[in-house]
Parts: structure tokens; C-alpha cells; sequence
């Protein structure tokens, strides 16, 4: 039964990204969350409405599952994206943030399609570049809240990121021998087709 579910999970990860509607990046009906439960929810729904975002952590999660990466290594990317949303709430400014989302995503996609590993250092700079990025672009609808919606808001993204890296690291990594091959590469290709329509949108 896991390992049905483990394959259904995986194989269905082309599916779900063609179905996210792309660039929705407001839970709130584009108002800035004013309560803790608010910046929560907005915390908890941003990164898996958004197709770039989505697509990104789905990578996290099948690059550490397939070439056995420490399931800690996603600590790099969620530490960096929180540190990318506070420099946006803060006013602080990191040009060409959309540009470097889509092309990170187009990366990740890219190297689980290639199917070859790469040295742990280079995962975990990908990750915390990335992170900053993907941060700093979710920073937008927490701009101008309070410190309680803020807290929340990042709360909210610490836990469902968490939670996506890490649960499609180990669904990943409870495939049969044949899946373990096959899914991570066509997983990469959905998500390098991802990258490409958020770049396209994007531009």
C-alpha cells in the first residue's frame, strides 16, 4: 500500500502543476493578512497556490529523496526564504527577484531531468539562493502588516514548506528500484516545463 501511495504521489506531481493556477499569490483576495490567523493562513496557502513556488519545494523534495541528500538540507532554502520575506517587509529591495524565481525553478527542473547528483554544497547553495528569492517574491503580500500578522504569515511558511520538502523527500525514497529511476526524471521534466510558463508569464 506505501509504495502505491509512493507512486501515485510522485507520478502525480506533472498533474498537479498543471492544474496550480500560475502566479496566485494572494490568499486574502489581494489584501494584506491583519490578524495572526490571517497571516497564517495567507503563511500556510501562498507557497502551494503559487505554480513557481510549488514547483520549486516539489524539487527540494525529489532532489534530497532521490540522491539521498540529508533531510535537514531544505533547513537552507526555508532559512533563506524567511530571511528573503522579512528584507521585502523591511523595504528592502533585490532586483530582478521574478526573473531569479523562474530561473531557479527552471534549473531545479532541469537537474532532476538531467538524473545525475550533484556535490551536497552545490544542492545546498542552490537551495539558500533560491530561498532568498522565493522569499523576497512572497514578501509582497505580507508588505505593510503588523509584526503578529508577520509572525504568523511566516509561521505559516515555515511549516507547509517544511512539510513538502521533507514528505516528498521520504515518499520519494520509499519508490521500488524501477519508479526510483523513471519518476524523479519525469518529475524533473514537469517542473522544467513549470519554469519555463512562470518565466514566459514572468516576461
Amino acid at each position: 500500500m506505501t509504495v502505491r501511495l509512493s507512486r501515485a504521489a510522485i507520478l502525480s506531481i506533472p498533474f498537479s502543476l498543471a492544474t496550480v493556477p500560475a502566479f496566485a499569490h494572494h490568499m486574502m483576495g489581494g489584501r494584506t493578512p491583519s490578524t495572526f490567523m490571517e497571516g497564517l493562513l495567507s503563511g500556510l496557502g501562498h507557497p502551494v497556490i503559487g505554480l513557481d513556488h510549488l514547483a520549486f519545494l516539489l524539487a527540494v523534495g525529489v532532489a534530497v529523496g532521490v540522491f539521498g541528500l540529508n533531510l535537514f538540507l531544505p533547513v537552507a532554502f526555508i532559512v533563506a526564504m524567511a530571511l528573503g520575506v522579512l528584507l521585502h517587509a523591511g523595504g528592502g529591495a533585490l532586483p530582478g527577484a521574478d526573473i531569479v524565481v523562474a530561473a531557479s525553478v527552471l534549473l531545479a527542473g532541469g537537474l532532476l531531468a538531467w538524473g545525475r547528483p550533484l556535490p551536497v554544497v552545490a544542492w545546498g547553495a542552490l537551495f539558500a539562493i533560491a530561498g532568498l528569492f522565493h522569499g523576497y517574491s512572497l514578501g509582497e503580500s505580507i508588505y505593510g502588516a503588523d509584526r503578529s500578522a508577520l509572525g504568523a504569515y511566516l509561521l505559516g511558511l515555515v511549516i507547509i514548506q517544511s512539510v513538502l520538502t521533507v514528505g516528498v523527500a521520504v515518499l520519494t525514497r520509499r519508490l521500488d528500484a524501477k519508479l526510483f529511476t523513471l519518476a524523479p526524471r519525469v518529475a524533473g521534466a514537469a517542473i522544467l516545463i513549470a519554469g519555463v510558463v512562470v518565466l514566459v508569464g514572468t516576461l
